[in-house]
């Protein structure tokens, strides 16, 4: 019932309204995006990804209709968005830390093929890049992700199942596993 005033409140141009959802939703929001990014975004990132959804919602509050599911999903495809543009800039050597003689080496490795996974799952085109950032990073259900592409989950699965192939030609070894 609040959401639903607060909600009104914002369609009709109140500030104060907004500033309420975001008190109320910020962790929220925040901890949506960062369910679905992982680690693969700053602190800053995900702040500034929570402000574009609330700033999303200003900007479209006329078209919402259920307050909290609509946060949800925004968050999750800003999320996805921010890291996409991360994924294609990450440099190599900002969290490398050396532990004994060879963790230079494997923190190398293990940066680069993360790396090579990240381009390769973004090589692969909309909507497969999606539906695997959504499902692998942002532990998204077959079921919720048919609901929110209007697909449905055979073509969901059948699309996890032709892009884990993919990435595997692309990669060399198998990265992903169906769960």
């Amino acid at each position: 019932m609040i959401d639903m005033l607060l909600l009104s409140g914002v369609k009709g141009g109140s500030e104060d309204a907004l500033g309420k959802i975001i008190d109320k939703y910020n962790a929220y929001v925040c901890t949506v995006i960062q369910n679905t990014a992982g680690e693969s975004l700053t602190r800053e990132d995900v702040e500034e990804t929570a402000e574009d959804v609330f700033l999303a919602l200003w900007d479209s509050a006329s078209k919402v209709q259920k307050l909290k599911q609509w946060l949800a999903g925004t968050a999750r495809n800003k999320a996805i968005s921010k890291f996409r543009k991360v994924a294609q800039t990450i440099p190599l050597d900002d969290d490398i830390q050396l532990d004994n003689g060879n963790g230079l080496d494997n923190a190398v490795i293990e940066k680069s093929e993360r790396v090579a996974v990240r381009q390769a799952i973004l090589s692969m085109g909309e909507p497969d890049s999606e539906i695997f950032l959504r499902h692998y990073y942002g532990s998204q259900t077959v079921t919720a992700i048919a609901a929110e592409t209007d697909m449905t989950e055979a073509a969901i699965k059948h699309r996890l199942v032709r892009g884990r192939e993919k990435l595997r030609l692309i990669l060399g070894k198998e990265v992903f596993s169906y769960e």
